[in-house]
């Protein structure tokens, strides 16, 4: 295996086609629905023109909601609202149509793809489809001790770009992201901590089960001690994400490098592909305009790092499922937005 080099994102990734934006603008001017009366709608269609290079553009006909799935030790701190070493719950009762994100995906005739990256149990519990790629079983407990080896950090890293390369050659024209964590709001909220540079208490939210006060302090206390690990190592995303971050981590910001690269759109959900989003920013600066952000999740380092990445979320209706639920929601506004887009005559 060749050696793993970030830089090489900055030149691969391309901004969304300019050109095509443009057109699209124009062609909104001449539609029969008045200029503005569409809102946010108008942009997101300009938006998805620019990123197929087409006007008008195609409908979204090929989505497909992927959740990358792993189970963090600094769990056993009872930072979570869910016990330690439980995400092979959440992968389950996505496989049986259980899940608020697998209702969801349902209802919208979505495809879901589950990829265990970390999950702590026997990987012959799950389907071999879903642990192919699976890196360890659970990721380190980051106040004391990194999260991976450097070996694992890669191996993660390209297992994300290896399943963002299958959705691309398979035909899928939008990605819902989302995972499938115990425990993961905490590395992902010291990433973003270390990544802005905030203290652990500006960024420490309840996670998306919710945390009662003196868990709200234990999660603040292992971040603000990952802090100190994290700090030494910002100048390599890759060293960051082994030391603070986790193996799904690490997977899905190659998951959305490559997806740049393949220019493939993804919806982020909630903290945790924010976090991965922002040290994905720093890898490449282009690499944000093929993302949007689905809807606010109430974690405060989630609003911290879309506010660095600059995306705003389409959607805040007080959602703090997680895993995937945000993407999801905010699937159908996108398709929305396409199919306007693709369908209204303009003006002759």
């Amino acid at each position: 295996m060749s050696a793993l080099n970030l830089d090489d994102f900055a030149h691969l990734i391309e901004r969304p086609d300019g050109g095509a934006r443009r057109d699209a603008e124009e062609r909104r001017q001449r539609l029969a629905v008045p200029p503005g009366a569409l809102g946010r709608l108008d942009e997101l269609g300009e938006w998805l023109a620019a990123a197929q290079q087409q006007v008008p553009v195609r409908p979204i006909e090929r989505p497909r909601a992927v959740l990358f799935a792993g189970d963090h030790g600094v769990a056993a701190l009872d930072v979570s609202g869910r016990p330690a070493g439980t995400a092979q719950k959440l992968v389950r009762d996505v496989l049986d149509g259980a899940s608020p994100a697998a209702v969801l995906a349902r209802r919208a005739g979505v495809p879901v793809r589950v990829v265990d990256i970390a999950v702590d149990c026997d990987p012959a519990e799950l389907p071999e489809d879903v642990t192919r790629h699976r890196v360890r079983r659970g990721s380190g407990r980051i106040d004391i001790e990194d999260a991976l080896t450097a070996e694992e950090a890669e191996r993660a890293f390209r297992a994300g770009m290896a399943v963002a390369d299958e959705e691309a050659d398979a035909g899928t024209d939008l990605v819902a992201l989302g995972d499938l964590s115990v425990g993961g709001t905490t590395p992902a909220s010291t990433l973003i901590a270390a990544l802005c540079g905030t203290d652990a208490s500006v960024v420490t939210g309840r996670g998306g089960a919710g945390i009662d006060d003196l868990a709200w302090m234990r999660k603040c206390a292992a971040i603000r001690d990952a802090l100190r690990r994290a700090r030494p190592v910002l100048g390599d995303q890759l060293e960051l994400l082994a030391a603070t971050g986790g193996a799904d981590l690490a997977a899905i910001t190659g998951f959305l490098l490559q997806s740049a690269v393949r220019r493939t759109p993804v919806i982020l959900d909630g903290v945790v592909s924010a976090a991965c989003a922002l040290v994905a920013q720093r890898v490449a600066f282009r690499a944000p305009d093929w993302w949007l952000a689905g809807q606010v999740s109430g974690e405060p380092a989630q609003s911290k790092a879309l506010d660095r990445i600059a995306l705003n979320p389409l959607l805040d209706h007080g959602v703090t499922a997680g895993e995937g639920t945000g993407s999801l929601l905010a699937l159908p506004l996108v398709q929305a937005a396409a199919a306007l887009a693709a369908d209204l005559p303009v003006r002759d």
